[in-house]
Parts: C-alpha cells; sequence; structure tokens
C-alpha cells in the first residue's frame, strides 16, 4: 500500500500577522512529502510513526463525535489500516515551520473523510473556508491550536492568498525565472523548533498595548505590502518591504529568532545582500531569506546550506 504525496509548504508572508488578520501568502514546497504506508518490516521510525497515528485515530473519533456536522471518516477503515501498521512516511522535517504535520492531516483527509471536498471541484470562497475550518481542528491535535492553512495547503498543492481570516482563494504566483538573480532561499538554523511554546510568547506579548499597536502600524502594514508586491511581480517594491519587515522582526521577535542568527540577520540589513525573516513560528528551523542577488548572498552566507526555493 502507498498513498498518495503530500507536500511540504512555505508560508512566504503572514507568520504570526494572520493570527491578527494580516495577509498571507503560502506556497506548496516540492523539495519535501509524505504519503501514508504499509509494509512488512516496518523500520523503527516507521513503528513510532504508527503509534502516533495510533493517538491521531482517538483524537479524530472524538472530534467526529463532538462535531459531527463538521466532518466524518470512514473510522472502520482507519483503525484496521493503523492495527495493521500503516504510518506515514515523511521527508518533511518536524519542527523547520515546512509543514509536516499539515501534510499528515491532508493525506488522513484525502484517504479517509466522507462527503470529502476534492481539489477536482470548484472551489469556491465557502468551501476553501470550509476545508480551512476542517483542517483546523484536525491539525489542532499536533500543535494545540491551527489555522487550518498548512493542510489546506498541502492538501490542494496550489499557492494560497489569505486576505484575512474569513477570506481566502487560490492564487498565481509570478512565474520562476531560473536565469534570474533574485531568489528566495531557506537555511537551516540546524536547531528543532516548536510551535506551541512560540505561539505563547506571541500571545503573551498581544497583552501589551505597544506591541499590539506595532504589529498594526508596521509589522501587518509591511507583510501587506510585500504580499501585493509579490503578486503583482513588482520585485523593487517587494525588496524595500522585505526590509522594513526584517527590521521589524528583528527588533521586536527576538525570541523567535535563534541567538546565533541575530548578528547575521543584521548584517543583511545593513549591507542589503539579503532581508531574512521567519519561516513558521520560528524558535529554530528554517530561516527564510530573500535577495535581489543570489551569488552575493550565498558569499554572504557562505557558512550556511542555502536551498533557494524560489528564483525570480
Amino acid at each position: 500500500m502507498k498513498g498518495p504525496l503530500f507536500y511540504s509548504k512555505i508560508l512566504l508572508f503572514g507568520e504570526y500577522g494572520i493570527i491578527r488578520d494580516s495577509k498571507g501568502l503560502s506556497i506548496p514546497y516540492n523539495f519535501y512529502n509524505g504519503a501514508l504506508k504499509r509494509e512488512e518490516n516496518p523500520s523503527a521510525e516507521a513503528i513510532k510513526s504508527n503509534g502516533n497515528l495510533r493517538r491521531y485515530v482517538s483524537y479524530l473519533e472524538n472530534l467526529q463525535t463532538e462535531q459531527p456536522e463538521l466532518v466524518s471518516f470512514d473510522l472502520v477503515s482507519l483503525k484496521n489500516d493503523v492495527e495493521t501498521g500503516m504510518y506515514f512516511d515523511s521527508s518533511i522535517p518536524q519542527g523547520y515551520g515546512v509543514g509536516s504535520s499539515g501534510a499528515l492531516v491532508a493525506a488522513i483527509y484525502d484517504k479517509y473523510a466522507q462527503n470529502k471536498i476534492t481539489v477536482l471541484e470548484n472551489l469556491t470562497r465557502e468551501k476553501l473556508l470550509q476545508l480551512k475550518t476542517i483542517f483546523g481542528q484536525m491539525e489542532s491535535f499536533f500543535h494545540g491550536k491551527s489555522s487550518g492553512l498548512d493542510p489546506l495547503n498541502s492538501y490542494l498543492s496550489i499557492p494560497i492568498l489569505i486576505n484575512s481570516k474569513d477570506h481566502i482563494e487560490a492564487t498565481g504566483i509570478p512565474t520562476q525565472s531560473l536565469e534570474g538573480t533574485g531568489a528566495v532561499f531557506l537555511i537551516d538554523s540546524g536547531i528543532v523548533g516548536e510551535t506551541a511554546p512560540m505561539v505563547n510568547i506571541f500571545m503573551e506579548k498581544l497583552k501589551d498595548q505597544g506591541f499590539r499597536k506595532m504589529l498594526k502600524s508596521q509589522f501587518i502594514k509591511h507583510t501587506d505590502a510585500c504580499v501585493e508586491s509579490f503578486l503583482g511581480g513588482d520585485m523593487k517594491s517587494l525588496f524595500s518591504n522585505t526590509k522594513k519587515l526584517s527590521k521589524v522582526v528583528l527588533n521586536n521577535f527576538k525570541p523567535m529568532i535563534p541567538e546565533q542568527f541575530h548578528g547575521i540577520w543584521q548584517e543583511g540589513i545593513d549591507s542589503n545582500d539579503y532581508y531574512l525573516k521567519l519561516c513558521g513560528s520560528g524558535g529554530g528551523g528554517y530561516i527564510l531569506g530573500f535577495t535581489e542577488n543570489l551569488e552575493k548572498a550565498k558569499l554572504a552566507l557562505k557558512d550556511y546550506k542555502l536551498e533557494v526555493v524560489y528564483q525570480f
């Protein structure tokens, strides 16, 4: 048995902001993927994954009992498959902000949800929101509270534009140019990030009026501008807004940036060779970078391994 592949995702813009209704832009990242599998001689990793799935099945049973109108699953098949060793075989790193639990949720919904909304039908705004709500509840098992965006992106495998909490739409992004000098890239921090503690720090900070004011007047303003200029293909405006965003994050989200990156974060802003931002909730995992000149950025960051996500 081997199910279809579900890909990782990258939230290019909108981390933390979308909690407060900023715009966001999420794109599939096909470098990593996962699929449901079963095999005769499972590895230690597969056995561990199967154990996690057993706990997850109990959670989904409760979800279906408590919210029958939201989603129902073919629990008989699901339980049977898990009992006979099904696991999630994934190359997506966990705690890296690229949606490892999102891909698992998408795979389970795809295979076991009844009356599911499919990728092939006309995806109206209502259907997208319904899917996002279902996925938010399904993914809460892993994060405590989930927006449902990661599984949505993984399930549909198309870029998603978040206009606000209640207004999301599938979108197109400018075509990649592999000859282009500009790029979006990832740096591996070498540390596994935990989503829940980072979100808790953010929620605590929200109690402070000054922080809330900064979010609205700077963080959300620059995030929205980045989304608009990226989708519009206005790269000059994109880099000027990304620089502003990078500064605001360094000044106000220090706990989310691993300490050894504070220096190179500032260096990028000073030199204009690259600008860094959080990828997901931060605290470790990947850091997202934007550069107008990939060769310059590679040189400046020669001690780190850069993974190019998108070139223009």
